[in-house]
C-alpha cells in the first residue's frame, strides 16, 4: 500500500477543518452555510440574460435529412457521459447552423442530459469543434462571473441539496423529466469567485491523486487477469508434470502437448443443440414466489422461471451476438434459451474441465461476422482438442479452481478498494463544493 493510499484511507476527510464559522442560509434544504458564503437563487441572478439556459432543437428541426459528413457538429448525451467532445459525431452545414445558431455550445457552457442517463453534467472544453447540441442536451450559459462553470457543474453533479431539489421539481425522480424550469428552480450557496478557483485546484490536485490510484490498481488487475488467463491455458493443455513427455499434437494452436493424451474434434465426444425461447413474460429478474429455476442466456443467468428445460448438469455456450462464445457451467435445474447453445451426452471428459478448455478456444473470436456474431453447433463440434485421461483432467480442474479462486478473491479485494477510493473521490468534492471542510488553508492563494 502506498503512503498517499494509507493516508487516504486512514483520515479521508478528517485531516481537513470546517469553516471558522457558520450562519443559517434562511433555506431549509440548504441549512448552515460558511459565514461568508452567499446564497445564490440561479432563477432571480444568474438567467437574466436571455439564452442562458437552452435546451436543443426538437422535433422537425433536426431530422437526418439535414445531416452532413463535415461542417458545424452536433453534440449529444453520449459526448457529455463519456466526457468526451472529440468523439465522432453528425454534422449540419452552413444553412443549418445559422437557422439553429442559438443552440451553440460554446466553452464554459455548461451541458446536461435530458433523457435515458438524465442527469449527467459536464463543462464544455476549449479547443471543441464549433457546433450545436441536440434535443438531449440542455445548455446552461452564466451570464456574469459570480459563480464558476465548473463550480455550479461539480454542485449540479454531487451536492445532494440540489439533486434534492431537482428530485422534488421532478416529481420524485431525480434528473427526471428534466427542464430548464427545474434548473432555474436551484437555489445555492458558494464562496467568492477567488475562493470558488481555490476549492476547484484543490479538488483537482487531491481528485487526481485518487484517480492515479485507481489507474493503478486498474491495470494490477489487468495483469491477474492475463495471469489467471495464461494460467489456465498452460494447465489444459500442457499438464501440470513439469517433465512429462511431449509430442506435436499436429495442432497449430496447440502446440506440443504430453505424449499420452490424444487429440480429435468435438464431435466425438458430445452433441450440441440450440436452447429453447422463452418469453419476457415467464421469468422475472429475482427468485420470488415459485420462480427459482435460473434462466441462462448468453451472459449467464439473466432471470429466473418456474419451468426447466434441463435436467442433467451441462455446458451453455453463448451462441449470438457479443455475447456469443462465452461458456458456462449450468446445474439443473435450469432454463436455457435460444440465445445459448446446449452442450449433451458429454463422453471422455470432465464437464469442470471441458468449461475450462472451451474458455481456452475461445471461441469468439471465430464467430461469423455477416449480420452479427454467431455461432452453431456444428462450429463447435468441429474443434480439434486435447483430451488428457478423465482423472487427469479431473486433477487439472482441482488445480485450476484452488489457484483461480486465489487470483479472483485478490482481484475482488482490489475491487474492493478501487470502490472505496471512488466514493472518497465523491465525498471529498461533495464535502468541498457544499462548505463542510474549509480547504483555503491547503492551496497557496
Amino acid at each position: 500500500m502506498s503512503e498517499v493510499e494509507r493516508t487516504l484511507r486512514a483520515e479521508p476527510l478528517r485531516r481537513f477543518k470546517p469553516y471558522p464559522a457558520y450562519k443559517d442560509s434562511g433555506v431549509e434544504w440548504l441549512g448552515k452555510i460558511p459565514a461568508h458564503w452567499e446564497v445564490y437563487a440561479l432563477r432571480r441572478k444568474l438567467f437574466r440574460e436571455a439564452g442562458s439556459i437552452k435546451i436543443g432543437p426538437f422535433g422537425s428541426a433536426l431530422k437526418l435529412e439535414f445531416m452532413a459528413e463535415e461542417g458545424f457538429k452536433v453534440y449529444g448525451q453520449e459526448h457529455v457521459i463519456a466526457r468526451d467532445f472529440k468523439r465522432g459525431s453528425k454534422y449540419i452545414d452552413q444553412a443549418k447552423f445559422s437557422e439553429l445558431a442559438a443552440c451553440e455550445i460554446r466553452p464554459r457552457d455548461i451541458v446536461v442530459t435530458m433523457m435515458g442517463s438524465s442527469g449527467r453534467c459536464a463543462v464544455v472544453p476549449d479547443g471543441i469543434e464549433q457546433g450545436i447540441m441536440d434535443s438531449h442536451l440542455l445548455r446552461i450559459r452564466l451570464p456574469d462571473a459570480e459563480l464558476d462553470s465548473r463550480f455550479l457543474a461539480l454542485l449540479i453533479d454531487e451536492a445532494d441539496y440540489v439533486g434534492d431539489q431537482i428530485g422534488a421539481a421532478g416529481k420524485g425522480a431525480i434528473m427526471h423529466g428534466l427542464n430548464s424550469s427545474i434548473i432555474k428552480s436551484i437555489v445555492l450557496a458558494a464562496p467568492p469567485t477567488d475562493e470558488q478557483f481555490r476549492i476547484l485546484e484543490f479538488l483537482d490536485r487531491e481528485t487526481a491523486r485518487i484517480d492515479a490510484l485507481v489507474a493503478k490498481k486498474e491495470r494490477l488487475i489487468e495483469l491477474l487477469q492475463e495471469k489467471r488467463n495464461a494460467l489456465i491455458t498452460r494447465a489444459v493443455t500442457k499438464g501440470l508434470g513439469p517433465t512429462v513427455p511431449m509430442k506435436d499434437s499436429g495442432v497449430e494452436w496447440l502446440g506440443e502437448i504430453p505424449a499420452h493424451w490424444e487429440v480429435k474434434p468435438l464431435r466425438w465426444a458430445l452433441s450440441v443443440r440450440s436452447g429453447e425461447a422463452l418469453s419476457n413474460t415467464e421469468f422475472e429478474p429475482a427468485q420470488e414466489g415459485g420462480l427459482h429455476v435460473a434462466v441462462i442466456g448468453g451472459n449467464g443467468v439473466m432471470g429466473y422461471t418456474s419451468q426447466a428445460n434441463i435436467h442433467v448438469p451441462t455446458i451453455a455456450i453463448g451462441r449470438v451476438g457479443a455475447l456469443c462464445g462465452n461458456v458456462h457451467l449450468v446445474d439443473p435445474p435450469a432454463w436455457i434459451t435460444d440465445n445459448a447453445l446446449v452442450v449433451s451426452d458429454i463422453r471422455g471428459f470432465d464437464r469442470a474441465y471441458l468449461g475450462l478448455l472451451l474458455r481456452v478456444l475461445d471461441l469468439n473470436r471465430w464467430a461469423s461476422q455477416n449480420a452479427q456474431p454467431l455461432i452453431t453447433g456444428g462450429f463447435v463440434k468441429a474443434q480439434v482438442v486435447c483430451v488428457p485421461p478423465v482423472e487427469e483432467q479431473q486433477n487439472i480442474a482441482v488445480f485450476l479452481g484452488r489457484e483461480t479462486a486465489c487470483i479472483d478473491a485478490l482481484v475482488a479485494k482490489i475491487h474492493d478498494a478501487i470502490d472505496r477510493l471512488k466514493e472518497l473521490r465523491i465525498a471529498l468534492i461533495s464535502a468541498a463544493v457544499t462548505g463542510k471542510i474549509d480547504i483555503r488553508e491547503e492551496v497557496t492563494a
